[in-house]
């Protein structure tokens, strides 16, 4: 239930945010969503979000860099393959493994 002031004669006056909170629900709903799903979205701290959103910027990234390191490798001949290799970071690696871990379990 939302939280709403009375007034004088009894109405409920909403906060914007519980409106806004209201609409994020019914909007999900329609999509689709059980009403656990979406407590466990409305439940999500700032930090998870902000996790979420650093972790999508990294994977568009890192698809950029793997979009190009193939156009460039499908150029080159064998000896400069290893050294497109080589220039890949520890970190891009790591990630691009548990890409893959994630999407083929």
């Amino acid at each position: 239930m939302l939280d709403a002031e009375r007034s004088a004669t009894n109405y409920r006056f909403y906060d914007p945010i519980m409106i806004e909170r209201l609409q994020f629900i019914e909007q999900r709903k329609q999509q689709g969503l059980s009403l656990v799903a979406i407590q466990h979205e409305l439940n999500i701290t700032p930090y998870e979000e902000i996790d979420v959103q650093m972790l999508r910027l990294k994977m568009q990234d890192l698809e950029h860099d793997v979009a190009s390191l193939l156009e460039q490798m499908n150029k080159q001949d064998d000896k400069k393959i290893e050294t497109i290799k080589k220039n890949v970071s520890p970190e891009s690696i790591a990630l691009m493994q548990s890409l893959l871990l994630l999407i083929h379990n």
